[in-house]
């Protein structure tokens, strides 16, 4: 009967049956690593491969995750259920400080995980990496605090805008950190996965400009598509307003209708101009009005734009399977299918296609992800996994939830 020792806990694997040994979930508490069997293995070569992973899964990196009891928060923890290499040993969230994580979520009360804390009593000696999900405006200063050592992979606004002055403007408080923001990556992966693997500090994308840039940097960048008279029409389920409660967010206030907000003046639009504006190399102004659905999660962004002389609708869908063809979590569907965000619910993919206008020389993009798993905390794990040097996809491949 052999036995793998992990810190001062054995796991008898020789009393398992062979079918019953797979992929390896880490659980971090009281010092001590726990190896958990999950997925199932039918062969004696199964069994080497997983007796590997246990060798391999014992350079755990160990997460920090702040602002654990917010939506994003809590998205990172339920993917990392299931990341063979990213182990949570400190989780911060000041109103639920000394609160576990199943009283707050019971989704996740079966993670045995430790309490969470206020971002003021945490010990960062033993952290790799931290999942920074707290509000924008709070960021600057905590993330300015933390050890220099920590990679950072910071979910708010607060890195995002290249321009402090801009940060300033539509904000409405100056930047506390000017000089993290000169060292910030701005961390939409497909666009800039060489520049993430080297980065320290990744500012990771907003929801919209998630779904509004994958699909327009190509057109862009291949001079395929007019850079005026963009018009984007983008919708979004209600947590991604947050989890504070707010009269508006109200299930009476929101159900049995759709609700256009932040007209001409949110906050996202500095962000996707500026990423437009990288890939035109001469500056981008669109026209963006979100709405608010009634629904928990999901998104679709409609955009509208004009094709240059003598380009086709088929350029436009070649040039974007061209991109896209080789990536794991963006995906180009079949001529004509339209996509849905109840097709993406809960995974990290991003579907996506284009139309011809009925108005000749247009077209009709449409994306559509999970506003919190590829367009936040999916995302953000999907960039830590690059700056670890580990497989982009480690810990992501969630199908996606239907019905």
């Amino acid at each position: 009967m052999s036995s793998a020792a992990l810190g001062a806990v054995s796991v008898d694997v020789g009393s398992l049956q062979k079918n019953e040994v797979g992929r390896l979930k880490v659980r971090r508490r009281s010092g001590l690593v726990l190896r958990v069997r999950a997925s199932v293995a039918s062969s004696q070569q199964s069994l080497q491969l997983a007796k590997g992973k246990t060798q391999k899964s014992e350079k755990t990196v160990q997460i920090g995750v702040l602002g654990a009891s917010g939506y994003t928060g809590a998205e990172i923890i339920r993917l990392l259920a299931n990341h063979p290499q990213f182990g949570i040993m400190l989780m911060t969230a000041d109103r639920k400080a000394g609160q576990s994580i199943g009283s707050v979520f019971p989704h996740l009360i079966t993670q045995d995980l430790p309490d969470m804390i206020a971002v003021k009593d945490a010990d960062f000696s033993d952290v790799d990496a931290v999942f920074c999900c707290l509000p924008h405006g709070t960021t600057q200063e905590i993330i300015k605090g933390l050890p220099k050592g920590l990679k950072i992979v910071d979910l708010s606004a607060d890195f995002r805008l290249r321009d402090i002055d801009e940060y300033e403007e539509w904000y409405g408080l100056p930047h506390k950190a000017p000089e993290l923001q000169k060292e910030a990556i701005y961390g939409l992966t497909e666009v800039s996965r060489d520049e993430i693997r080297n980065a320290r500090l990744i500012a990771n994308p907003g929801c919209y400009p998630t779904s509004i840039q994958l699909p327009l940097i190509p057109l862009i960048k291949a001079h395929l598509i007019e850079l005026t008279n963009i018009i984007i029409d983008a919708k979004s389920g209600v947590s991604g307003a947050g989890r504070g409660a707010k009269e508006a967010n109200l299930y009476t206030e929101i159900s049995e209708g759709i609700h256009s907000y932040g007209l001409t003046k949110h906050r996202h639009v500095p962000e996707i101009e500026q990423g437009l504006s990288d890939a035109s190399h001469s500056k981008v102004t669109v026209s963006f009005t979100p709405h608010l659905m009634p629904m928990s999660r999901g998104m679709q962004s409609t955009i509208y734009v004009q094709m240059a002389p003598g380009v086709t609708i088929e350029d436009l869908y070649q040039q974007l399977k061209t991109t896209y063809e080789g990536e794991e979590f963006v995906k180009l569907l079949g001529k004509g299918s339209v996509p849905h965000t109840r097709h993406v619910r809960g995974s990290n993919y991003c579907f996506m296609n284009v139309f011809q206008d009925r108005i000749p020389g247009r077209a009709i993009i449409i994306s559509a992800i999970d506003n919190l798993v590829k367009g936040a905390s999916g995302q953000a794990i999907q960039n830590l996994n690059l700056m670890m040097g580990f497989a982009e996809n480690m810990g992501l491949q969630y199908q996606p939830l239907f019905p």
